[in-house]
């Protein structure tokens, strides 16, 4: 499938709405958010450790339902060319932007993926999606479920060509505060379906609540589409 390319015209339009679920779940104003540069790391699939260049993109991957992607994501079912044909982290930028309205309750922002390589690639299947904090790139809580009501077609993008992942957030007072353990977010920590190595998105610096306990679920993630 080919995608056609859509440039992001305005300033990312999720970033409102982490810091309204930031005012939401800790009943306080959030900061003005402000975008920061992907960063990327590579991590063990066996054992969720691995090197980084600065202490804030320290990787805390664990192996996903198919025994490759890191942070719970998977390539789906009926998974089409070979992992050569992927796009690689390095070939990947990701930005967060409006992912329309959550149920009440919630929000939800989309990861836009941008093939910024020189090559043709593919993507497919569900990323995985968890929180990350301490400045140090620790993960926090449980990483997104997969949501896996929507089809994941393999989707083949050209240079400069984007497709999106939706996330939908609980906000964290939906949930009473021992079950929780909120704590402050510096972004999300975001590995493509297949790839072991991910990619940092900073919240823009705005207040996020972020369940710190695993028995919280959170963060649920749908499988990457065209826009």
């Amino acid at each position: 499938m080919s995608i056609s390319n859509r440039k992001l015209t305005s300033a990312l339009l999720a970033l409102p709405l982490v810091a309204v679920l930031a005012a939401c779940s800790s009943g306080g104003p959030a900061p003005d958010p402000t975008v920061t540069a992907t960063q990327t790391v590579t991590a063990s699939p066996s054992t969720g450790t691995g090197t980084s260049a600065s202490p804030s993109t320290a990787p805390t991957a664990t192996p996903g339902p198919d025994g490759a992607s890191g942070g719970g994501g998977d390539l789906g079912e009926g998974n089409t060319g070979t992992a050569s044909d992927r796009c690689t982290v390095s070939e990947l930028s990701a930005e967060i932007a409006d992912g329309g309205g959550g149920a009440a309750g919630s929000v939800g922002i989309a990861f836009i993926f941008t093939n910024t390589g020189s090559r043709s690639c593919t993507l497919q299947g569900w990323p995985g999606v968890s929180f990350v904090g301490d400045g140090d790139g620790t993960q926090i809580g449980a990483s997104a479920t997969l949501d896996r009501s929507s089809a994941h077609p393999a989707l083949t993008l050209a240079p400069q060509d984007e497709v999106q992942a939706i996330l939908t957030i609980a906000q964290a007072a939906n949930y009473d505060d021992a079950d929780c353990r909120p704590v402050t977010a510096d972004g999300f920590r975001i590995y493509p379906p297949g790839s072991v190595e991910s990619i940092f998105v900073a919240a823009g610096g705005s207040l996020v609540d972020a369940c710190s306990s695993t028995s919280a679920s959170q963060l649920s993630v749908g499988a990457l589409q065209t826009f």
